[in-house]
Formats: structure tokens, sequence, C-alpha cells
């Protein structure tokens, strides 16, 4: 009986934690706040278009920050939320405007980035860019939590800067840009990968907030006709899994792939591994393993092992491809080859080394003029003492000023003394005379120490 007590206890109290009723705001002004963001005209589709642009600039030039600052400020959440509250309060004219204006901010999104690729003169695939176009199940999931910590959100006072965070998590503009750069560049796989993966964020974020609504129990029409009720949910649940199964087909082939490969570079590392030979390249593709090898030609039975060693890496099937030819070979074009290369090797190191020697040199030689003017304030300071009485510390130092006007650079010696007692102007000039004879370079700059 005491257990069942705990339990009922412990159950309470959770409840009472994850309850946030109390912090929830009135259900019709949650659904007046998230149907103002519905609407895409004016200003909110200007602040599209500019979010577009940043954000097509952002994966031009690889910037993940600048990337980020353009989903701050995109507005592609209001109606993609609409359409979640419209199917989750059965209200049909709120799911058409909402769509309508998606389909809106959709084209307008597409047609300005691929403007903008149209007429960039960047055009590599960069990997914030690839990023957008091979949508996994992963994504799925990213925009299902997102929609649900969204109308958590927007339904509480207590809103904070999740909306802002939802948007950068789930990713909405760059999916829209990519498919863009897929229509400027004429690559429909960019397109159709990146588009997809526009779906997947507004489908599940969509879907996500439709759940929240009947979680929280918000308000339902109650003039809505209820067999038309039943076929836009039917329609809304097919959406969702017409969505999912080729992201979790994918994410499938991902795993499948991931695998692979890491069972193919286990199998390199274990097994390639012949005295007097060097692996100098290895390709890993889907199903086969090509390995280019250079030095002491390894024999065709232990080629045939490394063959039924495949399996003990899981790799049945496998094709496997050694590529030799750089060995011990009586052909004189082999052996010239073979030279040619291992000087090319020896050249390509050999400058390396230079250039790396040379690198440090010039770091010792910086760092022991860093620490010749520690050591002269050391040796200097007994002398000082004697000499000029007023000088309470000093402190020496080298930096290399930039003048504006010709932006031309010089060394400036710097002095920094603390003083005793202040000295007159000519003491000033025999310290500075002094030390300029004694540290051997003739001009420095004398500062007070503030």
């Amino acid at each position: 009986m005491a257990l069942i007590d705990i339990f009922q206890q412990a159950k309470h109290q959770l409840k009472s934690i994850l309850d946030s009723s109390a912090e929830r705001e009135n259900e019709t002004e949650i659904i007046d706040n998230i149907c103002k963001g519905i609407n895409f005209k004016g200003s909110n589709l200007w602040v599209l278009i500019f979010a577009i642009f940043i954000a097509s600039l952002g994966l031009n030039v690889n910037s993940t920050a600048v990337i980020i600052g353009a989903m701050l400020i995109s507005p592609l959440m209001g109606p993609i939320m609409g359409i979640g509250l419209g199917v989750g309060i059965n209200d049909f004219e709120l799911i058409k405007k909402a769509f309508r204006n998606l389909a809106i901010a959709t084209i307008f999104g597409i047609l300005t980035s691929t403007l903008y690729f149209l007429i960039s003169p960047l055009n590599e695939a960069r990997s914030e860019l690839l990023a957008r176009t091979t949508p996994t199940i992963y994504d799925v999931l990213i925009a299902f939590f997102g929609g649900m910590a969204g109308i958590v959100a927007s339904s509480s006072r207590l809103k904070g800067n999740v909306i802002p965070g939802v948007a950068i998590a789930t990713a909405l503009m760059p999916p829209l840009c990519t498919a863009g750069f897929g229509i400027a560049s004429g690559n429909l796989t960019y397109f159709f990968g990146a588009f997809y993966l526009y779906m997947i964020n507004s489908v599940f974020i969509a879907f996500a907030t439709t759940l929240g609504v009947k979680l929280m129990h918000f308000p339902k029409k109650t003039f809505v006709d209820k067999e038309r009720g039943r076929k836009v949910q039917q329609i809304v649940y097919t959406i969702i899994f017409i969505t999912m199964v080729p992201s979790i087909y994918i994410t499938y082939r991902m795993i499948q792939t991931n695998i692979f490969e890491t069972n193919a570079m286990r199998f390199i590392s274990n097994e390639i591994n012949f005295p007097n030979t060097l692996l100098v390249n290895k390709y890993i593709a889907e199903d086969s393993i090509s390995v280019t090898l250079i030095g002491k030609e390894v024999p065709e039975e232990y080629l045939l092992m490394l063959h039924q060693k495949l399996p003990l890496y899981k790799l049945t099937g496998t094709k496997l491809s050694v590529w030799q030819g750089f060995g011990e070979k009586k052909d004189r074009q082999q052996e010239e080859l073979n030279n040619l290369v291992l000087q090319d090797f020896y050249k390509h190191n050999q400058t390396k080394a230079l250039r790396q020697e040379a690198e440090i040199n010039l770091l010792r030689t910086q760092l022991r003029q860093y620490a010749d003017y520690d050591s002269l304030s050391i040796k200097i300071a007994p002398e000082i003492r004697i000499l000029f009485p007023k000088i309470k510390s000093i402190a020496l130092s080298r930096i290399i000023r930039n003048r504006m006007e010709d932006l031309v650079a010089d060394t400036v010696h710097i002095a920094i003394l603390s003083y005793r007692q202040r000295p007159t102007n000519e003491e000033e000039q025999q310290f500075h005379d002094w030390l300029a004879t004694r540290a051997g370079v003739d001009k420095w700059q004398i500062l007070p120490e503030k």
C-alpha cells in the first residue's frame, strides 16, 4: 500500500512539474497571434526576399553565420504553423489561407534564389549547400520536435527566443535557396533534393503544430461538416506518410553506406600493410574498394588472401582492386616511371621541409627579439638605479607601427617609465641618449606610466 502511495505521489509531482497550463495564454489570443504571421504581402514579403538573398549569399560563400542570420529574420514559420493550427481546430478557411500564403512565399523564395545564383560569379556547390540536398529521417525528427517546441512556445506567455531557435534548427531558408541553385545551375538532383527537405520541414512543423493544438485541447470549429473533416484528416496523414517514407529509405541507405565505409577502412588499415610497400591512394565506392601501392610488388598469392579475408570484415561481395606498377620491374620504362615518382616525392618533401625550416627560423628570430628586450631591461636595471635614481621602473618593447597617410610600416622602440620624482627635460634627454647608446638603437619613445 505504501508503494502505491509513493507511486501516486510521484505521479502527481511529475504531472505538476510538466503542466504548463498556468503559463498558457488564452486560446483566442494564441490563434490570433499565429494568424497574424500568415499573410505574405507588403513588408512581410519584402523581408522574405531580402532574407533569401542573405541566405543565398551565405550558401555561396559557405558562411554558417550568414545563413543563421537569414533564418532568424525569415517569416516562413507563420503560414506553416497556420496550416497546422487550421488542421488542429478544423478551420478549413484558415488552412486555405495559410496554404495560399505558403505557396506565395515558396514561389518568391525559389525565384529570388534562382535570380541570385544566375547572376552570381560563384557557381561552385560548397559544403553548406550540399548538406541540403540529401534529407534523411533525422530531418523529419528535427522538424517535428522543432514544431512541437514552436507551438508550446507560441501558446505560452513566456515565449523567450524559442521561435527564432526553431527557425534555425529546422532550417527552412537554406533548402529554398539550394532549390534555386539547382534551377540556376541546371542540376535537377539538387533542386528535388533541396525542395524535398523543404517539404519535410514544412509538413512536420505543421503536423507538430496540429498535434500540439489537439493535446492542448484548443476549441474546434463546431459548424464544420464531419465528413469533410474526416477527408481533410485523411489527406493530412497521407501527405505525412508520403513525405516520410523516402526519408526513411534515404536514411537506411546512408547508414548502410556508413557501415560499409567503416568496415572498408578497417580492412585497409589492418590487412593492406606490407613491408617495403607504400599505400598511396584508396578509393571506397558502393560495393568496391580500390587501392594503389608503390614499392615492392605484392605477390599474387597475397592478393588472393586479401580477397578471402573480405568476409571477415562483413564485406562479402565487395570488389577489391589493387593497382601496382611502381615496384621491381624488369621493364625499363616501368623503372624510369618509378624513378620519376620517387624523385617527385623527394622534391615535394624537400620543398616542404625547406619552407617549414624558413618559417621556424623566422619564428625563432621574432622570439629572440622579444627575449632580447626582456633580458636587456634586466641587465640595465642596476645601472639605471645608480645613474638615474628618479626612475622607479622600466619596461622595454618593440612594436610595428602603420602610418595611415602612406600605409608604410616601421619599427618603434618604446620605453615605459614610472618615476619616484619627475625628472627635468634635460634629465629625460640624458636618459634617452644613454639608452640609445646602451641598447644600440638610435630612436626611442619614452612614455611615462599612467
